[in-house]
């Protein structure tokens, strides 16, 4: 059974509280744009769809008790947009399900206000559900990727606990499983804030796969030792030539599969794709806290007053990717050519 990431009750947002994990399954509920807002900052809800939906819902939250006319309604729908956008640079996810209500909004402006606020409601609802049908189709379409006894390497979440259902690169590994198959997982750490070690092993090892933690250095030692036969990671945004952002390591595996002769695989919903990009060059970085490094678990571990870069991203540049799996099919290389046709 998936997790239950997210969900929408009582005009509120409710979702699983990430950055507790493991040691304590809490949930917390956003009954306000300032809420979500600093929910989606502070990761407490992060993973590209999951933060789609999210962005859906909390435009929702941000127009359903204003009173005016449709000119003001309409401002402040833009405003409320503008607001959950600035909460996170990088998935673009989030941006498109906002620029789905903005769109709706615009295209029903001269609607009485609260049959526009129900469109919103409904649409951010369409959100949520769609993400739940895409990720088992990314999953369908990408577990024949798999093969029995597949020893597979992952960094971040990119499982149920960042989407709506299954995931991204793990709807993969339980849709392998459902077929009969079976995997060992090596999950990063993910540094600095262990997503890999809180997050994914927590889920897979909810999901009865077999999985071993390793420190996001150590993968280069098991690809040498022929330990790893393919990886596979989620994305957070995709240029329309295959450049794909991901949490900052991705492109360490992708060089070191590339070296060793090893399948490098992203799974990722269109929504995931940024056409108005030419290559990754494009993409938004986003720089986070110097506090994220140098403390764990409110402990100093580094030189006071030292100087930190913290990127929560990098670029896999398309060269090293293998395919890309989507809800519509495989993608493959030429990706400039093929991402067209795809989507």
């Amino acid at each position: 059974m998936p997790i239950p990431t997210i969900e929408f009750k009582n005009n509120s947002i409710k979702i699983i509280d990430q950055t507790k994990l493991p040691t304590r399954y809490n949930f917390i509920y956003c009954k306000n744009i300032q809420a979500l807002w600093k929910a989606i900052r502070t990761m407490q809800v992060r993973g590209a769809p999951a933060l789609g939906v999210a962005a859906a819902f909390g435009a929702y939250l941000g127009i359903k008790d204003f009173k005016g006319n449709n000119n003001q309604f309409l401002k402040k729908v833009k405003s409320v947009i503008k607001y959950l956008g600035s909460s996170r640079p990088t998935a673009i996810n989030l941006f498109w399900a906002l620029e789905r209500i903005q769109k709706l909004a615009i295209k029903n402006k001269n609607k009485p206000i609260k049959e526009i606020k129900a469109l919103i409601l409904k649409e951010a609802k369409k959100v949520f559900e769609e993400d739940r049908v895409i990720s088992r189709k990314m999953g369908e379409y990408g577990q024949p990727l798999i093969k029995n006894n597949d020893r597979i390497l992952t960094i971040c979440n990119a499982g149920a606990l960042a989407t709506a259902d299954y995931g991204t690169a793990l709807a993969l590994f339980y849709k392998a499983k459902e077929k009969g198959k079976h995997i060992k997982v090596f999950a990063c750490e993910t540094r600095p804030l262990l997503q890999g070690a809180r997050l994914t092993t927590w889920e897979l090892k909810k999901h009865k796969i077999d999985t071993t933690l390793i420190c996001d250095n150590m993968a280069a030692s098991l690809m040498a030792k022929g330990k790893i036969d393919k990886v596979i990671t989620g994305a957070d945004r995709i240029a329309s030539n295959g450049d794909a952002a991901n949490k900052i390591g991705t492109y360490s595996l992708a060089v070191l599969a590339k070296y060793h002769k090893i399948p490098f695989y992203i799974v990722a919903p269109i929504s995931s794709f940024d056409l108005k990009l030419k290559t990754g060059k494009g993409i938004p970085i986003e720089q986070r806290n110097p506090n994220e490094v140098t403390i764990i678990n409110n402990k100093r571990i580094a030189a006071k007053n030292i100087k930190v870069y913290n990127p929560a991203f990098d670029v896999t540049p398309h060269e090293l990717i293998t395919a890309i799996v989507t809800e519509n099919g495989i993608i493959r290389p030429p990706f400039s050519r093929n991402i067209q046709k795809v989507l």
